[in-house]
């Protein structure tokens, strides 16, 4: 059929399996010998191939096809090959072709002096060339940022997959490495079994010299596991594996490794003056990392999360992720959710890993623990009730080992008066019952009987007000806030509860500030609970306009009953508090400063501290943050903190410093940080990443030095160097 000087025929014999050829050309002729010839704007299709050339020959009796002069042929997959001369047989399934060009998917280019073409699945390339950066359409001649140059090249379309033999890899043009055979996965292909990108380190304290030789392994579309294989040259190999598996109803992610570790650690004395011997830390180690989630229906899933080694030793010697941590946490839970409800029932275990501050023997077990929380509808009266329990028993070999039972119940009503004041009522009771053995050891060290079963129970009344005061200005752009807050608390006195024998398990840290200050328990759980009559006010301001603002708190309690039996510089050792205050000051985006703390005028001395300050444009934006506290609480399962002396562990000053720094621009981008304690005239840690990237190419310099010592020992430097190729992978270098 004839259409605008164009032909449309489809060939009576199929060129191949059951597939016919149609083409559509704007002029075409025939000899005697059987030979058509189409020129002009030629185009044909096969099934699932289009072919288009200034010429095609096509020769009726061989099905030979030859298209000559700006030939383009798309494959299924969406990719298209450019050549200047192709010569097709068996429809366009087989044939040779010279001067090719591949684009396929993320920009990927694939180019030869000579291609060979079998069954449509195998495509061979000689002097090949392969890249997925940007060639400049001004100076098409001068290379990319890289490139794979290849003796040979083999592209299979079925197996997804690319191979180059003799390569080397450019840079600029210039061979920095050399392949003598390079496998890599088809850029269209998102997931495929595999060797990855190997990793290389020169040295490193623990290793010494070692690589990484990572295999990925695709089982289906759902489930997939890594392999990997370290050789090092100081200590002995180590094999991981990691397994994902992501169901219908569930997720599955276990990783695992073993390794003879060959290192051994002597003992130390730690912060506290004991000895620390290290045992079973080397020889056959191993690591058991798992992580599943499953719903069992609609309201109800289950999970675990599940931590373990052999030694902390052997994580850091391997660099196990997770090393530094204080332990490794492990647990088995089931949680519900319904309609204002919540309930969570579990099981969790500890494993120390820095021996240093705690032994193993010293971290609980907490088998099982139970907690629901319930939120009602309004009532009649337009308040709302509340429940909570958390129910546990806590095992510890060396240590108290508890049971408890609690409650909290609250009822709030809200309500408004004509002066627009917001008002809540508020009543809670607390409840505990406890039973418990050695008290006299670690956390609670009783001074009386060592067995105990005894309880609590708490009411509180609280009415709060909040009246917010709200004027415009700047001309009707810009608004104010000014609200006084005003709030009374009435509940029994408990006295001095932490020297009680009654277990101590969720309220080890006691904090006033402006987070707290209109809170009804300042203690972070129920098992220590502020009683007494107090009040607190506040007030709080804000000021918005154009974008810029500045929002502050400040207020104080006042107490009836002063009680000394908090951490020290609780800020609550007279009937008027410290006053606590926030401020947050945004002009614009290129500033934002918070600040909040505890003043103490009977010391004149700050009693806590902190702040945070970022500022800066995307080209260079620069942050600090210091923190300052006269307590540090983290040694409190490391020593008796009720017997200690001001000068104790205990009561070590945090006083820190932070900065860091980042900026990007063009395709360089670099960023730093530290953190110093200023107390300890000493860094913490430190470092910096320099990098570059491009649309194809990436480089990052990273450099870590942490200066804390775990285990007794102290990590030295680290550098790594990351050289991400788009559509191959990231290769890594430890320094």
């Amino acid at each position: 059929m004839r259409r605008d000087n164009s032909h449309v025929v489809v060939v009576g014999r199929p060129t191949s399996e059951g597939d016919p050829l149609t083409y559509l050309t704007d002029k075409e002729s025939y000899d005697k010998s059987g030979i058509a010839t189409w020129t002009g704007n030629v185009r044909v299709w096969q099934g699932d191939h289009a072919l288009r050339a200034d010429m095609i020959r096509y020769d009726r009796n061989t099905g030979t096809l030859t298209a000559t002069g700006h030939v383009a042929m798309t494959e299924p997959d969406g990719s298209t090959t450019y050549a200047d001369h192709f010569e097709f047989s068996h429809g366009m399934h087989d044939g040779i072709g010279t001067a090719l060009y591949l684009r396929m998917e993320d920009n990927a280019k694939l180019a030869g002096n000579g291609m060979r073409r079998t069954h449509g699945l195998i495509n061979d390339l000689s002097k090949a060339v392969y890249t997925a950066c940007e060639v400049c359409s001004k100076t098409p001649e001068k290379p990319p940022f890289w490139q794979f140059k290849a003796y040979n090249a083999t592209q299979d379309t079925q197996h997804k997959r690319i191979e180059f033999d003799h390569a080397w890899l450019q840079i600029l043009g210039i061979p920095v490495f050399y392949f003598p055979f390079f496998s890599m996965t088809d850029p269209s292909v998102k997931r495929q079994s595999g060797f990855l990108m190997p990793g290389i380190s020169p040295h490193d304290r623990f290793l010494g010299t070692y690589v990484t030789i990572p295999y990925f392994w695709a089982i289906d579309q759902h489930q997939d596991a890594t392999i990997r294989l370290l050789a090092s040259s100081r200590t002995g190999p180590e094999i991981t594996g990691q397994y994902r598996n992501r169901l219908n109803f569930g997720t599955i992610n276990i990783s695992a490794g073993t390794a003879f570790d060959t290192y051994s650690t002597s003992e130390y004395v730690k912060v506290f003056g004991n000895t620390v011997t290290s045992s079973n830390d080397y020889g056959l180690q191993g690591y058991f990392f798992g992580r599943a989630n499953f719903a069992l229906n609609r309201y109800w899933q289950a999970g675990a999360n599940i931590n373990l080694a052999t030694s902390a030793n052997y994580m850091r010697d391997y660099r196990v992720p997770g090393y530094g941590q204080e332990t490794l946490n492990s647990n088995l839970y089931a949680e519900g959710y319904g309609v204002g409800a919540y309930t969570r029932i579990d099981a969790q275990a500890y494993q120390g890993l820095n021996q240093g501050v705690i032994q193993n023997s010293q971290l609980p077990w907490v088998l099982p623990r139970l907690t629901y929380a319930f939120q009602g509808q309004p009532d009649l009266l337009g308040g709302r009730i509340s429940l909570k329990t958390t129910d546990f028993n806590v095992y510890r070999s060396v240590g108290v080992s508890d049971q408890r039972a609690q409650l909290a119940v609250q009822w709030d009503r809200p309500f408004l008066n004509r002066l627009g004041q917001e008002w809540l009522l508020t009543a809670r009771v607390d409840s505990n019952v406890y039973r418990a053995t050695s008290l006299n050891q670690q956390p609670i060290y009783a001074t009386g009987a060592t067995r105990a079963v005894t309880g609590q129970a708490l009411p509180t009344i609280a009415l709060r007000m909040n009246w917010p005061l709200l004027r415009s200005f700047s001309h009707g752009v810009g608004t104010q806030i000014f609200e006084p807050i005003a709030q009374i608390i009435a509940a029994p006195n408990t006295g001095n509860s932490s020297s009680r024998n009654r277990p101590n398990e969720d309220s080890l840290t006691y904090e006033f500030s402006d987070t707290t200050l209109f809170s009804l328990n300042r203690y972070m759980g129920t098992d220590r609970l502020d009683g007494g009559l107090r009040a607190n006010v506040g007030i709080h301001q804000n000021w918005s306009w154009r974008g810029h603002e500045i929002d502050m708190l400040a207020g104080e309690s006042i107490q009836e009953h002063i009680t000394y039996n908090r951490i020290p510089y609780s800020g609550l050792d007279h009937h008027l508090s410290d006053p606590v205050a926030r401020i947050r000051i945004a002009p614009n985006s290129a500033f934002d400063m918070t600040a909040r703390g505890r003043y103490n005028p009977w010391t004149r001395q700050f009693d806590f501290g902190e702040g945070l300050v970022s500022m800066g444009a995307p080209l260079l934006r620069v942050t600090a943050g210091y923190v300052y506290a006269p307590v540090t609480p983290y040694y409190y399962y490391g020593t008796d903190y009720v017997s200690q002396t001001p000068n104790s562990s205990y009561l070590q000053k945090t006083n820190e410093l932070t900065g860091g720094f980042s900026t990007h621009w063009r395709n360089y981008h670099a960023s730093g940080f530290f953190r110093r304690a200023l107390s300890r005239n000493q860094f913490v840690a430190n470092g910096g990443t320099v990098g570059y990237s491009n649309d194809c190419f990436g480089l990052d310099v990273m450099y870590i030095k942490q200066y804390t010592r775990i285990g007794g020992i102290q990590r030295n430097t680290t550098i790594l160097f990351n050289f991400t190729f788009k559509t191959i992978g990231t290769f890594g270098i430890n320094g």
